[in-house]
């Protein structure tokens, strides 16, 4: 096949840990053609979706991980698959790159057809705070307001809420707000920048200090998950903030969740997610660069990256 990897520059990858570089190394491994580049690098010409791109070329040993090759014209309508990698948050940048692969989620009067994952509508649909609302069964109590009182009730009322920034993301500015604590009207206020942006405030859930699962799904099926443990001076579990990770199997809980979830997935055309349960609850979906990958398999997971490639031959096959 041929892959095209929108990313993030070369210079931001780690191989240890990123997804992307363990997805580009698995179609290596099956003898995939790969290229990579920037959101910026993307064109339209004459109707046609190309972009600039560079062939990506895995190596863990050196410096950046993606070796330095001669940029080329590719046609993305000619292509198999684009794979959508660009770190969040969704801002204009990432707006502006969904609708310019839009076109290749349509087929055209030729017949050419490219498969986009996740789907370029997908993603403006699917806010990864909010997704979850669709949702109430499974997920925890959830208001989303710029209103500092009802923020205030609400945490009050569950004795205790977490706060996060509606395109926040790697949980950056995600707090605690206590009905005791002294900041608490400090940290709404700074938040909502004094009531004008909504936030999203959840009920805080107490097992979150037992972990963090995130469990990583293909076309709505679990490829495996992992247990994200905070430390023991940040109720944050996300790794990038210091959570250590071990494997672990799904519970009854877990397979509730994704059942319910599946079938809205498969519509939006959101093929590989990150879903994010504690307590039993699920808190995000997350849809725009899923990580977890390089973890599951470091720690002896049946090879998920290469499962992921399987999946595109077979689904580009038919």
């Amino acid at each position: 096949m041929d892959i095209v990897v929108v990313m993030d520059g070369p210079e931001t990858v780690d191989p240890d840990t990123d997804t992307s570089f363990a997805l580009i190394t698995a179609a290596q491994e099956r003898d995939h053609r790969v290229w990579h580049c920037l959101p910026s690098d993307l064109s339209i010409v004459e109707g046609r979706v190309g972009a600039r791109a560079t062939p990506a070329i895995a190596d863990e040993t050196s410096t950046p991980p993606l070796l330095p090759m001669p940029g080329e014209d590719v046609d993305l309508a000619a292509v198999d698959a684009v794979l959508i990698r660009t770190d969040p948050p969704f801002d204009d940048t990432y707006l502006r790159l969904t609708l310019m692969l839009d076109p290749l989620t349509r087929t055209a009067t030729s017949g050419e057809q490219t498969l986009v994952v996740n789907s370029p509508r997908g993603l403006r649909d699917a806010n990864e705070k909010l997704y979850s609302l669709r949702f109430p069964e499974i997920t925890p109590e959830t208001i989303v307001t710029a209103d500092a009182d009802r923020i205030t009730a609400f945490a009050m009322r569950h004795g205790g809420a977490v706060v996060k920034p509606i395109e926040g993301h790697g949980g950056r500015g995600v707090m605690a707000v206590r009905p005791d604590d002294h900041n608490a009207p400090s940290i709404i206020d700074t938040m909502t920048t004094r009531g004008r942006v909504p936030v999203v405030a959840q009920r805080f859930l107490d097992g979150v200090a037992a972990g963090d699962k995130r469990i990583l799904l293909l076309d709505g099926e679990p490829l495996g998950a992992i247990l994200r443990r905070p430390t023991d001076t940040d109720f944050r579990a996300n790794i990038c903030v210091g959570g250590t990770v071990e494997v672990v199997e799904l519970d009854d809980d877990d397979h509730r969740i994704i059942e319910t979830i599946a079938p809205s997935l498969h519509a939006d055309g959101l093929h590989f997610v990150g879903i994010d349960v504690i307590d039993g609850l699920l808190s995000e979906v997350n849809v725009t660069s899923p990580t977890g990958l390089s973890q599951l398999t470091a720690l002896g997971a049946d090879r998920p990256d290469l499962a992921v490639i399987r999946w595109l031959e077979r689904t580009v096959a038919r």
